[in-house]
């Protein structure tokens, strides 16, 4: 692979790894849908069910550019990457770029109202202030990097959302990932989880709540109790009536040389977010030539998701299937009519 320019890497120092890391996202999902065309994920099987089937190989590209940064877990870029592939598999279902965060571009949390008014604006006047929202992603109360939610009785920050002002929110999933320390880091993981579940479910009982978990699959053989153990309680925080609507696990097989710098080291949970002033936003992501990211992610460490060492009640797809369905049976039918009609097409005529 042919080094960057000078011009080039001085630009890539100044950035932090999530700007950086933008830039290999934003690209990897723009080439999976070109000119915001998504493919529809829902497939018939052969004995008449629908199934949701999840863009795996997008996955995989975007869980190897943290790999490829060296970016560890305090970087917040290791678990960016499945937010990031997450938002993409809700706009394959028909969800409307705009209502789900974080956006596909630079500002990832921007209100659907504020869209709707940046495109009823003259055009010189609307290219204007859309240049201002793409350069500012931490204008208070209109743009940020990440979005808390009031729960009962705290902000929390959720990963994923749906959400609109006449709604409210619609879709609420917290994402996590590990990949080493298991059985030290784990129990924490999963209080946490609990915790939020319920903070979040009281307030939004009809939003989709959902937990995903990325996980290293070395744990299989490092580890085998303790993947035993972490495997039944995701599986039950998916059944109880006051946790989650549905739970996932997504299984990475990456080589050891590929590991992530600081894997020890677990990020500083954001906990119970408190009122105040916004916190600095990401800074856009630079200008780095379309060649050199194109080469970056034709290297990117390879990244297997093991499928077939999921347990059933844990796959992508069926978490993606209860998303969608949790969200449409929550809506009246002239309510998100792309999802509606794009799984409605992949059924037999009748």
């Amino acid at each position: 692979m042919r080094d960057t320019t000078i011009k080039e890497k001085r630009v890539v120092a100044r950035m932090s790894a999530k700007s950086e890391a933008w830039i290999f996202f934003d690209h990897i999902v723009a080439k999976a849908a070109p000119s915001g065309v998504h493919s529809n994920p829902w497939v018939l099987e052969p004995d008449g069910k629908l199934r949701f089937e999840p863009d795996y190989e997008t996955l995989a590209r975007l869980l190897g550019v943290p790999l490829h940064l060296r970016a560890g877990t305090q970087s917040g870029v290791p678990a960016l990457a499945l937010d990031v592939w997450l938002s993409y598999e809700l706009r394959r279902a028909g969800f409307d770029r705009d209502e789900v965060w974080p956006r596909p571009t630079n500002p990832r949390i921007l209100p659907a109202a504020v869209t709707s008014l940046v495109k009823s604006l003259p055009s010189s006047l609307r290219n204007q202030v859309a240049d201002r929202l793409a350069k500012n992603t931490s204008i208070p109360g209109v743009t940020s990097s990440s979005a808390a939610i009031l729960g009962k009785n705290y902000l929390k920050q959720v990963d994923v959302i749906i959400t609109d002002w006449a709604t409210g929110p619609e879709l609420l999933v917290s994402t996590k990932r590990m990949d080493s320390s298991y059985g030290k880091n784990a129990p924490n993981r999963i209080e946490e989880s609990y915790g939020d579940a319920k903070n979040l479910r009281l307030r939004h009982p009809l939003a989709a709540l959902g937990f995903l978990f990325g996980l290293r699959s070395d744990i299989l053989q490092k580890e085998p109790k303790t993947a035993d153990w972490l495997f039944d309680l995701l599986a039950k925080l998916g059944q109880e009536d006051d946790a989650y609507h549905a739970t996932c696990l997504v299984l990475m097989e990456y080589a050891d040389e590929a590991a992530l710098p600081d894997a020890e080291a677990e990020p500083p949970e954001e906990g119970i977010l408190e009122p105040g002033p916004e916190p600095e936003g990401e800074e856009p992501p630079a200008a780095i030539a379309e060649a050199t990211i194109e080469e970056v992610i034709d290297h990117l460490p390879k990244v297997t998701i093991l499928e077939d060492r999921t347990p059933p009640g844990l796959s992508p797809s069926r978490f993606l299937a209860a998303m969608v369905m949790r969200v449409l049976g929550a809506t009246p039918v002239n309510m998100h009519e792309e999802a509606r009609r794009r799984r409605a097409s992949a059924l037999p005529a009748q």
